[in-house]
């Protein structure tokens, strides 16, 4: 099984660099709770770096546009998302928008994805 990270954000060094001023300037309102749960200002968090370093299953991460370009947009999703696939042509949803946007910290993220 893969597990495909989606971000609510657009690859790039200019979004970026967007992306880590809207960080610090103003952290409640970045659109991208799956962003801020993995990753600091400026790097990958350590507890997220464990959990990939453990986990059995593969894992891809794409920005929304990455995303879109590479699978298609036959099925509309919002961003971010989690999804699983055996084939990479069907998905189901693992973590939808709505759930990761209500997780309040990176150990709840975790504890919500397989591990093997």
């Amino acid at each position: 099984m893969k597990i495909i990270f989606v971000y609510n954000a657009d690859s790039g060094k200019i979004n970026t660099l967007l992306d880590i001023g809207h960080k610090i300037l103003r952290p409640d309102t970045y659109s991208c709770n799956l962003c801020s749960l993995t990753h600091g200002v400026f790097s990958e968090k350590e507890e997220w770096r464990l959990y990939r370093a453990a986990t059995q299953h593969e894992l891809e991460f794409l920005h929304k546009d990455e995303f879109e370009e590479k699978y298609g947009k036959e099925k509309e999703y919002t961003y971010p998302v989690v999804l699983k696939t055996d084939d990479d042509a069907s998905f189901e949803v693992l973590l939808a928008t709505e759930e990761i946007n209500a997780l309040s910290g990176l150990e709840e993220l975790v504890s919500r994805l397989p591990r093997e």
